[in-house]
């Protein structure tokens, strides 16, 4: 992968991405110690977005499920596969609890791209609309301000 220096923020998200749903596997571990056992195995250093994001996901994941749950319709987070968990987790948390703001029609952009790259075909309407949902709810978007691939 690439070195510190020449990571962009796509893939910087990507690793938050793994990290997410690696971090599935291993509930017995806390954020902390996740990271320092993972960093092991790696040869891409963890830089400040990347600690950030994924500690912060993991710290608001309680309102961040319960986010998710109001604005899916008769989906249940545990029921959504591990993949679609860990993206919608990581762009909630960017759209509702990221320190510096991103626009939101990056994160959902972002949120879809992942989707298509490592989930199933139906995942990226599924993601694209209750983010969208989301952000309508927060204000984050107008009421008829869509991103480009909402169904």
């Amino acid at each position: 992968m690439a070195d510190k220096s020449k990571m962009n923020r796509h893939d910087s998200r990507k690793t938050v991405f793994s990290l997410l749903f690696s971090k599935e596997f291993f509930p017995e571990l806390d954020g902390r110690e996740f990271l320092q056992s993972n960093s092991e195995y790696t040869d891409v250093p963890f830089d400040v977005y990347i600690v950030t994001t994924f500690l912060g996901t993991l710290n608001n994941q309680q309102a961040i499920d319960a986010e998710l749950e109001s604005s899916s319709v008769k989906w249940k987070v545990s029921r959504m596969a591990r993949v679609t968990r860990a993206i919608l987790r990581l762009a909630v948390f960017e759209l509702l609890y990221a320190e510096n703001p991103i626009p939101p029609k990056a994160v959902i952009n972002e949120a879809v791209e992942l989707a298509k790259e490592f989930d199933d075909d139906a995942a990226p309407a599924f993601i694209n609309g209750i983010l969208n949902k989301v952000a309508r709810d927060h204000g984050k978007l107008g009421d008829t301000e869509k991103t480009e691939e909402t169904v």
